[in-house]
């Protein structure tokens, strides 16, 4: 399956609100597709999950490290996706340090489906999640798209050789000469 532009869904997001009182001030806010990548230039990559080891130490870590790079070749924001639900995204987000990259959360991974990206990880007890892929979305129009090779249901790897910053840092340099 080819897709071309990103699906059409509503994200269950959390956001700060000092209107809200206690020691929780977030509220819901619902994101649509169109409000997230509507009229701008968005470099995603999504990963199996919040708080695993090559998500944690690697894949997050580089895309903040060269948020700045991938910024100056046009990007408007860097996203990263994950099938896991907005407490466990911020919580996460707050445990790596992360300043620049906005954590979205794909929660039922409705997003993650319509891409075509979503699998079984039952062999690891995670049920559905995402493969591993990064893509560079252009007012909504997929432009490019990194997707790990080996794509399967209960993969018993976790392939890591495409969706990387670097990668993704590259491919906007060569694409901007």
């Amino acid at each position: 399956m080819v897709i071309n532009q990103v699906p059409d869904v509503v994200f269950k997001t959390r956001v700060r609100d000092e209107s809200v009182a206690g020691p929780n001030p977030f509220r819901w806010q619902d994101r649509t597709t169109q409000e997230i990548f509507g009229g701008k230039r968005i470099v995603l990559f999504s990963l199996p999950g919040a708080f695993t080891p090559t998500c944690s130490s690697t894949h997050l870590p580089r895309y903040e490290e060269l948020f700045d790079e991938i910024k100056a070749q046009g990007v408007d924001q860097v996203i990263c996706l994950s099938v896991n639900d907005a407490f466990v995204m911020f919580q996460w987000g707050k445990q790596q340090g992360v300043q620049n990259i906005f954590l979205l959360p794909d929660g039922n991974g409705e997003f993650t489906r319509k891409m075509g990206m979503l699998v079984e990880k039952d062999n690891l007890g995670f049920g559905m999640r995402s493969w591993r892929y990064s893509m560079v979305v252009d007012d909504g129009k997929i432009e490019k798209m990194f997707v790990e090779p080996g794509y399967e249901d209960n993969c018993p790897t976790d392939p890591f050789e495409v969706s990387d910053a670097d990668t993704m840092l590259a491919y906007l340099k060569s694409a901007k000469s």
